[in-house]
């Protein structure tokens, strides 16, 4: 019984693996980016900090030299729970400070709920609003691709979310690969697929109305997932615009990207928990792709960790004394077969998305240790498997002080 039962896992780990593979053919190929629109869209700039007087001031001389007309936008600084010099920083640089105090809801989604309802109140009603944390770097054009996707009719948008630090460490390294590759073979697929693209977190662009019609709502771990799945399942999809370029802060230690891995996997676990089914049978059901696909996509944290559970149950079953117990798909193949899968067609795959990323040669040595990185994401989602009723909120301490024109220099 049991031995069927996780032959059957398998083949469904396999189909949704298959699908996942099927669905990077179509990233290869990129559009060549619309002609900007004449500006006329008002942006309501949102950054997200808590204690992060390290890093603002770098973003906002940022969001203060924008390619696009100063009175069309404003930036808000939420100083969310801050008990050091955020709000000064932000007065400093002439943009607005709006303070929080909420020590029993705690976390980005909290805060961003908080903000809005601000927002709303102010004599100013904008057309978009725009969210970034304050650790990050904008590419100076971003609105006029904001400003333009709006025009063509676009409601949520997620722009690329490239990393800061990628050279700090063998760990941002690691993220920096991981986002080139989702980039390109997640993010573009759907976007030439017109399917649904996934927000990141930051680099996000909503159409006020909608925020004001739907509310906000997502105040989970992975408030970014959550928002993606709420409005998937209303019919709207969020596009990708690959140009529009913003840089990341990544963690510098592996301790501190465990604790914010760990973090966001237990945050999956919940959004995938309230939301799979719903979308699932409704894309069935509306034989919708974009929504089975979305469906698909969250369900991936489970995929992750049957997928560590099967491999565990396998390999204890081998060191039994005696001849296996337990019959693994991995027995109906030729063993040259299983062991060149994973180099050439997921290391392969993760080298092709590089190159036609045009990533920066001094990136490739990193490599060597990536597939630790990989093999670490078994333990943190065992982990967060077992703890995701834990909705405590973790701050992930943000210390690498850069500007916009290191990045552009290519000298970090």
């Amino acid at each position: 019984m049991l031995d069927g039962v996780l032959l059957v896992f398998q083949v469904i780990l396999i189909a949704i693996g298959a699908y996942q593979l099927f669905m990077t053919f179509f990233g290869w190929y990129k559009r060549k980016p619309e002609p900007f629109r004449t500006p006329e869209k008002s942006f309501a700039i949102l950054v997200a900090a808590h204690n992060e007087e390290q890093v603002v001031g770098p973003l906002l001389d940022n969001l203060n030299r924008l390619n696009y007309p100063k009175e069309l936008y404003d930036v808000f600084v939420i100083c969310d729970n801050c008990t050091d010099r955020t709000a000064d920083i932000a007065r400093d640089h002439g943009v607005y400070a709006f303070e929080r105090r909420n020590p029993h809801q705690r976390g980005k989604g909290y805060a961003i709920e908080w903000m809005l309802k601000e927002l709303w109140k102010l004599p100013r009603n904008y057309d978009a609003v725009v969210m970034f944390d304050a650790d990050n770097l904008v590419d100076a054009d971003f609105l006029q691709y904001m400003n333009t996707d709006l025009c063509n009719g676009s409601k949520v948008i997620q722009g690329y979310l490239d990393t800061k630090n990628p050279y700090d460490s063998w760990i941002t390294a690691a993220y920096a690969v991981s986002y080139w590759n989702v980039n390109r073979l997640t993010q573009m697929s759907r976007y030439n697929l017109k399917l649904a693209a996934f927000l990141g977190g930051t680099g996000m662009c909503f159409d006020a109305a909608l925020l004001r019609e739907v509310g906000w709502g997502a105040t989970s771990l992975v408030e970014d997932l959550e928002f993606t799945m709420r409005c998937v399942k209303r019919g709207i999809y969020p596009t990708f615009n690959y140009y529009a370029k913003l840089y990341d802060e990544k963690p510098l230690t592996f301790r501190a990207s465990v604790r914010q891995r760990v973090r966001w996997m237990q945050g999956h676990f919940d959004v995938c928990r309230r939301y799979f089914f719903p979308l699932f049978w409704q894309g069935i059901k509306e034989r919708n792709w974009a929504k089975f696909d979305t469906a698909i996509y969250s369900l991936n944290v489970y995929t992750m960790f049957v997928g560590s559970l099967l491999t565990l149950i396998y390999w204890f079953d081998s060191l039994m004394p005696g001849m296996p117990r337990l019959h693994s798909l991995y027995a109906y193949g030729s063993m040259s077969i299983w062991v060149t899968y994973l180099p050439i067609v997921i290391y392969g795959q993760l080298i092709l998305s590089l190159i036609v990323e045009r990533v920066p040669a001094r990136i490739y040595p990193t490599l060597i240790t990536f597939p630790i990185y990989l093999l670490t994401w078994s333990p943190i989602i065992l982990y967060a498997f077992f703890t995701q009723n834990n909705k405590q909120w973790s701050h992930t301490e943000h210390t690498r002080v850069l500007r916009l024109e290191d990045m552009q220099s290519k000298q970090v």
